[in-house]
């Protein structure tokens, strides 16, 4: 079967066949595909698309391009249950999450990934633990799933190499945005765990990849038609990104900010809504609760009586960080030398904020990468963000910002300004879970 005839069956508005499908994937995993017929795969799949069956098939096909995980022989007794989130700024609810479901009797295995652009990325944010191993072996990660209920970790490379080759592709050819693409790079990762229900948050708003709500709701819905075609039961909620989530962004700054969110010493109200609905449709998925207001009562549970906080402390001590993080994370989370308030320039509202620009602000502090190659400053970022639909006075702290060298930090508050608006109307407030897709 010749390369260049599948692509030309994509390219005149064909469906492919589950064997041209896998035929392309063989390709991109064996190198018997050149870069350019990728490249052109890629963009005919863009240009055209492709129906939920040729979505499923692709999505499977890449799966089986390396190692599946199998828990079966590892004795678990729960469920083996995950969440992925598309991204934004301030986005840390999978460091909660993982150990709340852990703590309700759900197994987590989280393969999270590293800042892109101006999304922060999980990775980067346990990177500040001192010792925390990310990539961590085989052995290693099924103890730590067997003592603390969770282990968020990275994509190894045995896990669907197919997406890592084309997904190096798509980013130098235009061909990122593809849905049908999108798609089948997460879900081929996450069916490679070896999971049994998943829940996908779709962010939609001024700081997510879907700025859109179509695209938002076309995302969603594509990604729950195909999992639950390839036989994993998956729900989405799209929710808010047109504000940073919680009160802080920055890798070591959100660390701190979810263990004070386990300890029940800091918790900002949208944050909690979208961490303890995404953790009780993972018990519902994962049969550990009958309903709703059961799971919502669990995860409330989990947090109150600290086995949360327990999970989470455990998960980084089994995965070579302290013993005694959770105690004093401030005495092992490097901070910022240089910091800087943002003050209100006059009376009023906050209104809005430009999100996207904001993250890119924590990317300029050296929170983030310009290129892949770049190191990460774990310090820098921003916190005590003034809320939407805040009334505030001149003066007022609207955010601090936390930066390597004063002129650093003086450059960014004065950046903030701008990005943090302020108006003489009280806003209309967008909330925070905006649509269930099932």
């Amino acid at each position: 079967m010749l390369a260049q005839e599948i692509i030309r069956r994509k390219r005149d508005g064909n469906r492919l066949t589950t064997t041209e499908i896998e035929n392309f994937v063989h390709g991109l995993t064996t190198g018997a595909w050149s870069e350019g017929q990728v490249a052109a795969m890629a963009m005919a799949l863009f240009l055209v698309g492709m129906s939920s069956d040729e979505k499923v098939a692709l999505t499977l096909a890449m799966t089986r391009s390396g190692t599946v995980m199998e828990w079966s022989s590892t004795g678990l007794p729960g469920p083996i249950l995950d969440k992925h989130s598309t991204g934004g700024v301030g986005d840390k609810v999978s460091l909660m999450l993982a150990p709340i479901v852990a703590a309700c009797g759900g197994y987590v295995p989280m393969i999270s990934g590293r800042g892109l652009g101006h999304t922060g990325g999980t990775l980067d944010k346990l990177d500040s633990i001192p010792g925390y191993q990310t990539a961590p072996d085989t052995q290693r990660l099924r103890q730590t799933l067997k003592e603390s209920g969770c282990a968020i970790i990275g994509q190894t490379s045995e896990l669907a190499p197919a997406d890592r080759r084309l997904y190096g592709i798509r980013d130098v050819t235009a061909t990122v945005e593809s849905v049908a693409l999108i798609t089948a790079s997460i879900l081929s990762k996450k069916l490679a765990a070896g999971l049994q229900a998943l829940v996908m948050d779709v962010k939609v708003g001024n700081g997510a990849f879907a700025e859109a709500p179509a695209m938002a709701e076309e995302l969603a819905r594509s990604l729950v038609t195909v999992a639950n075609g390839a036989g994993l039961p998956t729900r989405a909620w799209i929710t808010d990104m047109n504000q940073v989530l919680g009160d802080t962004c920055g890798n070591a700054l959100e660390v701190a900010e979810a263990v004070a969110f386990l300890q029940d010493s800091r918790r900002e109200p949208r944050l909690l809504e979208v961490t303890r609905t995404l953790s009780a449709e993972l018990l519902l998925l994962g049969g550990l609760a009958p309903a709703m207001a059961q799971a919502l009562l669990q995860v409330d549970r989990a947090l109150e009586s600290g086995q949360a906080l327990e999970r989470f402390a455990r998960m980084v001590s089994a995965l070579g960080g302290p013993t005694d993080f959770c105690d004093r994370p401030a005495h092992y989370l490097a901070a910022a030398p240089a910091h800087c308030l943002v003050r209100a320039t006059g009376d009023g509202w906050v209104t809005g904020m430009a999100t996207r620009d904001i993250g890119l602000q924590v990317v300029q502090l050296g929170g983030g990468r310009r290129m892949a190659s770049d190191g990460v400053d774990a310090r820098v970022g921003m916190t005590g963000f003034a809320q939407i639909g805040q009334r505030v006075h001149a003066g007022d702290p609207l955010a601090t910002v936390h930066a390597a060298s004063p002129e650093a930090a003086q450059a960014c508050a004065d950046a903030l300004q701008a990005l943090i608006h302020i108006g003489d109307q009280i806003p209309t407030l967008t909330p925070a879970l905006i649509q269930s897709i099932s």
